[in-house]
């Protein structure tokens, strides 16, 4: 026993070897505290969690499950040092140790709760925009870089490096970088801004200046859309957001206008009767709203009328399904009325027989090289004349 004891009090690195295990022991049940209390919490906001239907309380659990037990390793092995007489050198580079260790631990904490954030805008993104993980793969790799640039350089200052003229340095290279490549940037960041404000996601019919189709890729540089004649359009992000695009996915009602014309020669009466006739056949048609129907006004060859309703459906096939509804039955109901569309046409007013002298007919004759035919040709031909 004498010799055990003896065995403790031996020097080791002007330390006895029993103020060694100590420092050991120290740091070993720090490690092992940390550890069993990351389980226990962890498990304990998990279970607080289930019983709630809101995904906010999971993030303290994953807070907590950031806690890395080699970092706690290296704060219990630095804390355990305060026991032992260590040369200077030694016991500042525990302390740039334990600085460096809790930075980082501070950093794997925040980066967790930015995870979580992204993960849910993710999984709530891709519900509706498939194409949105190319973006928030985008966004969640500045985020990273940013965090830990901020941590590196923190940790820099607290160990006593003077940061000012590396920033400095980090500023004007970046000018340079970002001039270089202004305009990738300018369709990343076009991209992130699509990703965020969602002025269309897949799927979306757009209309593009004279472009038209639908959303087939969100990228980071550019989108690429399907046109009705099926060749791909391929879009930067930057010029895209640029332009005035119309989102016909985001359309509630449609509003549909038509215009038609009746002959002049129809009766006063008819003509008033058929804003009644076509107001009764588009208010038959189901998932329409009749807005109004006017005789508009007075056309080169026809009554005019307008006539505006509200599809409550924004599908284009089923507005053109009822469209064709109402032009065919008022085909029927036209006919039945007896008022007749107008269709471009002129109509020549003579006033009055013109004569044709015996000579002028007789040369129109002979260079017909026809014969006169009895008494049709000894009469008079009738035209447009000009007065003298």
């Amino acid at each position: 026993m004498n010799q055990l004891l003896q065995q403790f009090d031996r020097v080791l690195l002007k330390n006895p070897l029993s103020e060694w295990l100590i420092a050991l022991g120290v740091a070993i049940a720090i490690v092992l505290v940390v550890a069993l209390a990351r389980r226990i919490v962890v498990g304990l906001l998990r279970r607080l969690a289930a019983r709630t239907k809101t995904h906010l309380d999971d993030a303290p659990a994953r807070v907590v499950q950031a806690t890395s037990l080699w970092l706690a390793a290296v704060v219990a092995i630095c804390v355990g040092s305060q026991y032992l007489t260590l040369p200077r050198t030694v016991t500042l580079g525990f302390e740039k140790a334990l600085t460096i260790a809790l930075f980082l631990q501070v950093g794997l904490w925040v980066w967790a709760l930015i995870e979580f954030w992204l993960n849910r805008s993710r999984e709530r993104a891709l519900a509706q925009n498939p194409g949105a993980a190319t973006g928030l793969t985008a966004i969640t790799f500045i985020a990273r870089l940013l965090l830990w640039a901020v941590v590196l350089l923190m940790t820099l200052d607290n160990l006593g490096v003077n940061i000012t003229t590396m920033i400095a340095g980090l500023g004007v290279g970046g000018v340079a970088v970002a001039l270089a490549v202004q305009s990738i940037l300018g369709d990343l960041f076009a991209s992130l801004s699509i990703v965020i404000d969602k002025p269309f996601v897949i799927g979306d019919f757009v209309i593009v200046e004279d472009y038209m189709g639908t959303i087939e890729h969100v990228g980071l540089k550019t989108t690429r859309i399907r046109s009705l004649g099926g060749e791909q359009i391929v879009f930067s992000n930057g010029d895209l957001l640029k332009t005035r695009l119309r989102n016909f996915k985001r359309m509630r009602e449609r509003r549909a206008l038509f215009k038609f014309g009746v002959l002049y020669q129809t009766p006063i009466e008819k003509v008033e009767k058929i804003p009644h006739l076509v107001r009764a056949i588009v208010e038959a048609r189901q998932k329409v709203r009749f807005d109004r129907a006017h005789f508009k006004g007075f056309g080169d060859s026809s009554l005019d009328f307008e006539v505006v309703y509200w599809m409550l459906d924004p599908d284009y096939n089923l507005y053109m399904d009822v469209q064709q509804t109402i032009n065919l039955e008022m085909l029927r109901v036209f006919e039945r009325e007896g008022v007749g569309f107008a269709y471009p046409t002129q109509t020549l007013f003579i006033e009055g027989p013109v004569k044709v002298d015996q000579e002028q007919r007789t040369q129109e004759t002979e260079g017909d090289g026809a014969p006169e035919e009895g008494p049709r040709a000894r009469g008079h031909r009738s035209g447009p004349h000009r007065r003298s």
